[in-house]
């Protein structure tokens, strides 16, 4: 069934909505935030264009995107886009860099380590949708000896 329901294979940014395609129907689920605020642009929401575009047939409608306008009831695919690929990030680490070093050294440091810069942010973004493409399989890493784990209930 994934490969009769791909999804899209370049986050744009653009509405999609899974159709169904031959004998078999797409997957249906339905998003439920349960108590969580139904905020334009939250991340509930980026996960459901992420499912979606993976291919999921979630009814949604898109005045909760990043991008959509409510007074002119219109919905901008490239800003949510520019919101996928991390430009808010990028944006981010520019000022800071400029405004604030220490703070920047102390917000992104694992950046600075890594030797990634606001320039490399959409790259970066762009390696790992390919990447999730390529092989979706979820991994797991070890946990880091020392590191605070969550306890399980």
């Amino acid at each position: 069934m994934d490969q009769d329901y791909q999804g899209v294979t370049a986050a744009d940014g653009a509405e999609y909505h899974v159709e169904a395609d031959g004998e078999r129907s797409p997957f249906r689920a339905y998003l439920d935030i349960g108590l969580a605020r139904a905020t334009t642009g939250a991340n509930i929401f980026g996960v459901l264009k992420g499912a979606v575009d993976g291919g999921l047939d979630i009814p949604h409608k898109c005045k909760r995107f990043p991008g959509y306008n409510a007074e002119e009831k219109s919905y901008d695919a490239d800003a949510h886009r520019a919101r996928i690929f991390g430009s808010h990030v990028s944006s981010w680490m520019d000022e800071l860099e400029e405004k604030d070093q220490a703070l920047y050294q102390r917000q992104f440091s694992a950046y600075v380590a890594a030797g990634i810069t606001s320039e490399d942010i959409e790259g970066m973004y762009e390696r790992v949708h390919a990447a999730i493409r390529a092989n979706p399989t979820r991994t797991t890493c070890c946990p880091t000896e020392g590191a605070k784990t969550q306890p399980t209930f």
